[in-house]
């Protein structure tokens, strides 16, 4: 399946599964292919070496169980951005191998928890494939979705999902917000830079 038709699908399957919200296939922009002769191919190690000086916030992009499942869905995401003003649209990225994103689409809905400076052990927590992420892990359920709302988290973004794109390996999922809230104005946020945490200093 192209990427075409891996956004189609997506799609798809979230009017299938009666979203709360529309989620509406946009025409596709007119592209055209490098060439081989045009640019010489990035190499991935230099890519991700050269990326990583651009440093960024950390969340964790949580949902509901959906029927049949056991619990509540999560995962780590660094590619998380704000998209519009009006309406109110923030964008997610997801690998395409994810086996989070599947749960997530099943439940059309989402909560993107920013996470603080204390929360590094918390992120890696949610890194790991396969593991029951939210043992022991306090949160409640955001106002709107009933997405996982850590505890401890500066801001919280409670959206349902509005539209997929792809994205080469990735999908980029846009979600229309619905509810948020932040806590105090000293949480500092966790930071990653060249693969490793940090924080913001004076």
């Amino acid at each position: 399946m192209g990427h075409a038709g891996a956004a189609a699908a997506a799609v798809r399957y979230l009017r299938s599964a009666g979203t709360p919200a529309p989620v509406e296939a946009l025409p596709r922009p007119e592209l055209r292919c490098v060439g081989e002769d045009e640019r010489a191919p990035v190499d991935q190690a230099e890519f991700r070496r050269v990326l990583g000086n651009f440093a960024t916030g950390v969340t964790v992009v949580t949902a509901p169980a959906a029927d049949g499942e056991a619990g509540p869905a999560g995962f780590a995401c660094q590619s998380f951005s704000s998209l519009s003003l009006d309406p109110p649209l923030v964008a997610f990225m997801v690998g395409r191998t994810s086996t989070t994103w599947p749960r997530i689409a099943r439940a059309g809905v989402f909560c993107v928890n920013v996470l603080g400076a204390h929360q590094d052990a918390l992120c890696r927590a949610f890194a790991v494939s396969g593991a029951d992420k939210f043992k022991g892990v306090a949160y409640d359920a955001a106002p709107v979705s009933g997405s996982p709302r850590l505890a401890g988290a500066p801001a919280w973004i409670d959206c349902t999902i509005h539209a997929v794109h792809t994205g080469g390996d990735h999908l980029i999922v846009v979600g229309r917000v619905e509810a948020l809230g932040a806590g105090a104005a000293c949480d500092e946020p966790l930071i990653f830079h060249r693969g490793r945490f940090g924080r913001l200093t004076d």
